[in-house]
């Protein structure tokens, strides 16, 4: 088990950039994979970008293709999510989540942090 704490939310107006982390704590040798996760308000939780740690492959969803890049520091643990070009429906509260399971997806789960991009 792993514990996730996101920092760097707030908010900032269309076009500009924000960093989110999340720090780890825990069995973090233990993670084959992280993710970034986002809700907007009155919408389902989305995934974002992902990230398998033993590799450092990653992937995005369209909507946030070439504005966004997720990465790890291997030596804290620490996932981050650079945004650029924000636009105003990338709102949302993110959230990042770990797999120590293959066969279970995504085990455990920060509690999210709030951005809000104004147009």
């Amino acid at each position: 088990q792993v514990q996730l704490v996101e920092s760097g939310g707030g908010l900032v107006q269309t076009g500009e950039s924000l960093k989110l982390s999340c720090a780890v704590s825990g069995s973090s040798s233990s993670i084959i994979a992280m993710a970034w996760y986002r809700q907007p308000p009155g919408k389902e939780r989305e995934i974002v970008a992902g990230l398998t740690t033993s590799t450092g492959n990653a992937n995005y969803v369209d909507s946030v293709k070439g504005r966004f890049t997720i990465s790890r520091d291997n030596a804290e643990g620490t996932l981050y999510l650079q945004m650029s070009s924000l636009k105003p429906e990338d709102t949302a509260v993110y959230t990042c989540a770990a797999s120590l399971d293959v066969l279970k997806g995504m085990t455990d789960w920060g509690k999210g942090i709030l951005v809000i991009v104004s147009s």
